[in-house]
C-alpha cells in the first residue's frame, strides 16, 4: 500500500487550513486505510477530548492503537509490522492524521508498505514528504497510553515497565529512541559475534571491542535519561493533590548505581570493563547479562510506603494514572502542550470521585485525551465538554 495514494491528509503543506495557529497537541482529523477492522474509517474532531463507546470487540481500541503508531515503536499492542494489516484488504495499512501544534497544523502519516521483492517497510511522512525513520514521529507528537492490559504492569517482568518509562522519556528527549536503537542493534550483534565464539569460530576482537564501546557509551546515556525523567516524574507527583496516590519511582539497576556513585564517564568505563569480562559467561547464557537492557522501574505508594506490586488492583490503577497525569502536567508547562492520552477502558478500577478527577484535571490541562469503554454513563461528566462517538462492528458514528 502507499501511503501517499491512500491519505490526501499527508498531501497539503503546513499552515493551509484553519487548523494553523497555536493550539495545544490535538488529533483534528484521523483517517485509517486498511487498518485491523476498518477499511476506510475517517473521524473529524476538536481539540476537547474523545469518547469512543461501544460493545467489546467492535473497534474502539483499534482506533487508540492507529493513534500510537503515530509516535515511534510497535503501538499499544507491540504489534508486528503486518500485524495491523486488515483482512481480506491490500495487504498493507495506513494511518494518517491531521494535527493541530504549538507551532501550527502539521500532517504526519504512516503505514505498511510491501515491495515487490517481497520485504516490508514502514513508512512515515511528515507534511507530504518522507521521512527518514520513525524517529522524525518524535520531534511533531508524543503519546503516552493506558491499556488494561498494564493493569498488571508491576507484577509482570521489568521488560513493560520499561518501555513504559521509556514513552515517557520519548517525550522530552526525542534522541532516546536513536539511542534505544543503537544499544540494542550493537547488543545483538555482540551476541551474534559471542554465539560464533562458543561454537568455535573466530571472533574479530576489534569488532566486538568496538561493538562494547558502543554499548558502554549508549547505555550510559539510555540510563542517565531514565534517571533524569525519574527525578522530574517524582517532583510533579509530590506536588500533585485530590484522590490520586503519590507515586514514588526509582529507576534501579547496576548502571543507576554507578551513576548515583560518580560521573558518566566513570559509568560508562565500569561497563565496559564488566562487558570485556562477561563474554564467556555471556556466550554460555546466550545473554548480555549486564546493562540497561536489565534495569527496571520501581513504584511505590507513598502514602502507604508500599511496593506497587503489593497495592490493589484499584491502588495500582489510580498510581498508574497519578504517573501519566505528571507527566502531561510536566510537558503542558515546559512544552506548552500535554501529550496525546490513549486512555483505554479508563473507567475500570477507578471509583467515581477518581473518574469525576480525572476528567476535570485532563479539562484543566488541555489535554486531548482519547477514552474508551462499554458503558457511555461513565463519562457522563463530560458531556457537553467531549466529542462523543459509538463505534460498533468497526463503525464509528458521533453522538449528539
Amino acid at each position: 500500500m502507499n501511503i501517499r495514494g491512500t491519505t490526501d491528509a499527508m498531501q497539503r503543506p503546513p499552515g493551509s487550513d484553519a487548523f494553523s495557529g497555536t493550539a495545544p497537541l490535538s488529533v483534528a482529523r484521523l483517517t485509517l486505510s486498511d487498518f485491523r477492522c476498518y477499511a476506510f474509517q475517517r473521524l473529524e474532531c476538536g481539540p476537547e477530548p474523545v469518547v469512543l463507546s461501544g460493545p467489546n470487540g467492535s473497534g474502539k481500541t483499534n482506533l487508540l492503537e492507529a493513534l500510537s503508531f503515530l509516535v515511534p515503536g510497535r503501538g499499544l499492542r507491540q504489534a508486528a509490522l503486518a500485524e495491523p494489516a486488515r483482512l481480506g484488504g491490500r495487504g498493507g495499512w495506513a494511518v494518517a492524521a491531521r494535527l493541530r501544534t504549538p507551532t501550527g497544523g502539521v500532517d504526519l502519516g504512516t503505514g505498511l508498505e510491501r515491495l515487490p521483492d517481497g520485504r516490508e517497510r514502514r513508512l512515515v511522512r511528515i507534511d507530504g514528504a518522507p521521512a527518514r525513520g520513525q524517529a522524525a514521529l518524535a520531534e511533531v507528537v508524543s503519546a503516552v497510553w493506558l491499556t488494561p492490559q498494564m493493569d498488571r504492569l508491576f507484577q509482570d517482568g521489568p521488560g513493560g515497565r520499561r518501555r513504559f518509562l521509556d514513552r515517557l522519556v520519548f517525550g522530552f528527549d526525542p534522541a532516546h529512541a536513536g539511542r534505544l536503537s543503537a544499544y540494542e542493534h550493537a547488543l545483538r550483534e555482540r551476541g551474534r559475534l559471542l554465539r560464533e565464539q562458543a561454537e568455535g569460530r573466530p571472533a574479530d576482537d576489534v569488532w566486538l571491542t568496538g561493538l562494547e564501546d558502543t554499548l558502554a557509551a549508549r547505555g550510559v546515556s539510555i540510563a542517565a535519561a531514565r534517571r533524569d525523567m525519574v527525578e522530574r516524574l517524582n517532583d510533579a507527583c509530590a506536588l500533585a493533590s485530590g484522590p490520586f496516590p503519590r507515586a514514588d519511582l526509582a529507576a534501579v539497576g547496576d548502571l543507576e548505581s554507578w551513576l548515583a556513585e560518580g560521573p558518566a564517564l566513570d559509568a560508562e568505563e565500569r561497563l565496559r570493563e564488566a562487558l570485556r569480562a562477561s563474554r564467556r559467561d555471556d556466550a554460555e547464557r546466550g545473554a548480555t547479562r549486564i546493562g540497561p537492557h536489565r534495569s527496571d522501574l520501581r513504584v511505590r505508594h507513598s502514602g502507604k510506603n508500599l511496593d506497587a506490586a503489593q497495592c490493589s488492583t484499584g491502588e495500582q490503577k489510580a498510581l498508574l494514572v497519578a504517573v501519566v497525569m505528571a507527566d502531561a502536567r510536566m510537558r503542558a508547562l515546559e512544552r506548552g502542550a500535554s501529550p496525546l492520552l490513549l486512555l483505554d477502558e479508563i473507567g475500570a478500577h477507578l471509583d467515581e470521585s477518581r473518574r469525576r478527577a480525572l476528567f476535570e484535571e485532563l479539562l484543566a490541562l488541555g489535554a486531548q485525551a482519547w477514552m474508551t469503554g462499554t458503558d457511555p454513563l461513565l463519562f457522563a461528566p463530560l458531556a457537553g465538554r467531549a466529542r462523543f462517538f459509538h463505534v460498533e462492528d468497526g463503525a464509528v458514528t458521533p453522538k449528539d
